[in-house]
């Protein structure tokens, strides 16, 4: 008879553990022995004794948090099966950000397979997200509501691109998460055929540097100096989404203030945060992509981890497939939560 899934996989304070490898899965505090899935801060973090990861993953870490992020760590190559204790595990392109993957576990033959955060929108700066058939899908949810459906990525830029003909004398700020997203517009950007630098904020440098280094077509992307900001009619910046409220961004000609996010669909959002350019630019699945990937896998059983939990719970129920939340704090959209290491750093 197959494992139960609870014997191989159990929630505790930190996160996810897996007692048959003694790892946990994207702890939110330290712990011996770590499997992360990408690099944002609320997967990803410092402390921990060993971390398995992918190559660019773990690069993204020692990028963000230094080389001395954990004691030792360890390359986890896609599609490979890796021994863990009793257990076998595989990492498979999740399509978030550069690096990301889900999490294959396996054991007296059962497989479960951790999502991580994952979308299925083309990305011209990460691998796509490929479907991994399971017993059990642990997937999130941060926009598991029907009122979630994003647009093409392209036509948002498309529509960047427009206002800044439109208003040459303006500066167009974009807010962007410093991990992932930034580099995804950017290179949208590139393939729409906007040629000029595309100036950036300095927590982005790093990271932005990174992806070049990966072989990511981004251009010119200099760093803002802060005596010339008054110049810069008809620029493109993107900056984090915290600088948008600084001071920082007043220095700029008539600023545009844009925020590339997937919860620029809820108009109140945009407004209260002051933007006058939003564009529906996501780095997590809308409700159908949520819906059609849990299909894709064939799993029998389906949890989830944070977000719009009980709406993709009910939707479970209706089509025949066992469901529970696991109402999981500490992950979220990292752009909207507090500041990252870079702006941090940055400050």
């Amino acid at each position: 008879m197959p494992l139960a899934a609870a014997d191989i996989l159990t929630l505790t304070p930190q996160g996810l553990y897996c007692p048959l490898g003694d790892f946990h899965v994207d702890p939110m505090r330290p712990v011996p022995r770590a499997l992360v899935t990408h690099g944002h801060s609320d997967h990803a973090r410092a402390g921990h004794g060993s971390v398995l990861a992918t190559d660019q993953t773990l690069a993204i870490m020692a990028v963000r948090y230094g080389e001395d992020f954990c004691r030792t760590r360890q390359v986890a190559p896609l599609h490979e099966p890796i021994r863990v204790g009793d257990v076998t595990v595989r990492f498979v392109p999740a399509g978030h950000v550069l690096g990301s993957a889900q999490i294959a576990i396996e054991a007296g033959g059962t497989r479960i397979v951790v999502s991580g955060d994952y979308k299925r929108q083309a990305d011209p700066t990460c691998l796509p997200f490929e479907p991994v058939p399971c017993d059990v899908f642990i997937t999130e949810a941060t926009f598991g509501l029907p009122v979630f459906r994003h647009p093409d990525a392209r036509g948002e830029v498309r529509k960047l691109l427009d206002s800044v003909r439109l208003f040459p004398e303006r500066a167009h700020l974009v807010g962007a998460y410093s991990l992932g997203k930034a580099q995804r517009v950017m290179a949208l950007l590139r393939e729409e055929g906007f040629d000029a630098p595309i100036h950036l904020h300095g927590a982005m440098e790093r990271l932005t540097a990174f992806y070049k280094e990966q072989g990511i077509p981004l251009g010119d992307t200099p760093r803002v100096v802060a005596a010339e900001r008054g110049k810069m009619a008809g620029a493109v910046v993107l900056c984090p989404p915290s600088a948008m409220q600084d001071l920082w961004a007043r220095k700029f000609p008539e600023p545009v203030a844009c925020f590339a996010s997937g919860w620029m669909r809820v108009r109140g959002r945009a407004r209260q945060k002051g933007v006058e350019l939003p564009l529906i630019v996501s780095d997590h699945s809308d409700w159908d992509d949520l819906q059609a990937s849990i299909l894709e896998t064939g799993a029998g059983e389906v949890w989830v981890t944070h977000g719009q939990e009980d709406a993709l719970v009910h939707w479970c129920g209706t089509v025949g497939i066992r469901a529970k939340p696991l109402h999981m704090l500490g992950y979220g959209d990292e752009g909207e939560a507090e500041a990252s290491p870079e702006e941090a750093a940055a400050s």
